[in-house]
């Protein structure tokens, strides 16, 4: 199910990166108490009274040479075009500006809910500064305090008031979906239409061309499938092919509602440091996982290439040791159906289900091989494996004391339950609790 987003605007110097990075809990996003200085990650995950959500903080959307209010007027209109929920942030210490005025014209024709948040409320005897922002016309200001963390619960408690209400959808547990990720200009799009034998996406050798994100069916000997187009770009124009980092956000959003994750890589161009970023998304998320070489027609190679590319893949991404590698080409086909086969086989890794008596003999037969470290004197004891979840596989381990269980040693239970029952294009999970 995709998460709701919600979206942080306002002009520069007002405390977006701040407020951002208490919400993500992190510092994600670089603050300096200068205009315009975000230049890092724009996007998270933020939790709330149990409510699960992206968060985009838009000061890290660049306009490249746009005047200064054009801007802020580009920045609020990409926010108002994702978001569930907007939270316009003001600065008390400067009062209402002609550019707060400017933003708030443009959040009130975007029928979105917006939330306005008054930063650098830092003591009670301010909260009087707050009332000039009624004039804005929205509902009652919040006081906040992005450098001491102030007044945000009651901020993020208005915010969760006007998520959409999820309903449950009809889910056909028997459709596998899957999406594609990866930088612009990979192929992705060429892949779906490769699938679907038609062209159902705009396909160019200009990057970020693709418009319209669209799910579609297919069925392949016998198993259906729902192929989740994540390039799509709802607005056409300039705004969102310079702001590409942004396009991050669709990726988090279609594999909230993917099961299996293609990452694509791009075979003449090699591994860049933005696809890991991306990979690490789908991992992050614990979606299965295959990586996709795409163009791999258009290389120079000889017996060996396809080994020596597969090491530098293990080598780069060393986080996704499970997922399997294939070499396809959109544009020649070739390959092409060993992608849907290895989707299903992730897709049926993804949600297996281990029998605790097996579980336990294996991890029985893994402590004798290599048996438990101690610490200070103290042995590890495992007492007990169970699963406890599906997609991605989760299992608990009962010990007698959980400091002792070393990440390594967790490491090596890890790979035992991988030869034993497979997993392959799956993360696995293992979670270590102390018995009382």
């Amino acid at each position: 199910m995709t998460k709701p987003t919600v979206a942080i605007v306002g002009r520069p110097n007002v405390g977006k990166s701040t407020i951002f990075n208490r919400i993500v809990g992190e510092r994600v996003s670089i603050v300096e108490d200068t205009p315009g200085v975000t230049r890092d990650r724009i996007y998270g995950a933020g939790e709330w009274l149990s409510n699960e959500f992206h968060i985009i903080d838009t000061g890290g959307i660049e306009m490249g040479d746009a005047p200064f209010l054009e801007e802020i007027r580009l920045q609020a209109e990409i926010a108002i075009d994702e978001a569930d929920v907007i939270i316009f942030i003001v600065n008390s210490r400067e009062g209402v500006t002609s550019a707060d005025e400017e933003v708030a014209k443009i959040l009130f024709r975007s029928k979105k809910p917006v939330v306005l948040a008054v930063n650098k409320v830092d003591n009670p005897e301010m909260r009087a500064e707050i009332y000039d922002f009624y004039s804005l016309g929205f509902n009652e200001p919040f006081p906040i305090s992005g450098s001491h963390g102030l007044g945000l619960g009651d901020l993020l408690d208005e915010v969760v008031k006007h998520f959409p209400q999820t309903s449950e959808e009809n889910i056909d547990e028997d459709v596998i979906k899957f999406c594609l990720i990866g930088r612009p200009n990979v192929g992705k799009s060429s892949i779906v239409n490769a699938f679907l034998g038609e062209e159902r996406v705009i396909v160019s050798d200009i990057a970020g061309t693709t418009r319209d994100a669209i799910d579609s069916s297919y069925e392949y000997e016998g198993q259906k499938y729902t192929i989740i187009d994540t390039a799509g770009m709802r607005k056409k124009g300039k705004v969102y092919e310079t702001t590409e980092k942004y396009s991050v956000l669709r990726a988090l959003k279609a594999i909230d509602r993917s099961d299996v994750v293609l990452v694509v890589l791009n075979g003449e161009e090699g591994i860049l440091e933005q696809d890991k970023k991306i990979a690490g998304y789908a991992h992050e998320a614990g979606r299965a996982v295959i990586i996709v070489v795409n163009k791999w027609d258009a290389v120079d190679k000889d017996e060996k290439t396809m080994n020596e590319f597969e090491e530098k893949i293990r080598a780069h991404f060393l986080f996704l040791d499970y997922a399997p590698i294939l070499f396809v080409s959109a544009k020649t086909r070739k390959r092409l159906t060993n992608l849907l086969p290895a989707i299903k086989m992730a897709s049926e890794n993804h949600s297996m289900r281990v029998q605790s008596s097996v579980l336990n003999d294996v991890i029985a037969d893994a402590i004798a091989m290599n048996p438990t470290p101690s610490d200070k004197g103290r042995k590890l004891k495992i007492f007990y494996v169970t699963q406890v979840g599906i997609k991605p596989p989760t299992f608990i381990v009962f010990v007698n004391d959980q400091e002792i269980m070393h990440f390594s040693y967790e490491r090596f239970l890890q790979n035992r339950i991988r030869e034993a029952f497979g997993f392959e294009g799956t993360p696995i999970k293992i979670i270590t609790r102390q018995r009382k």
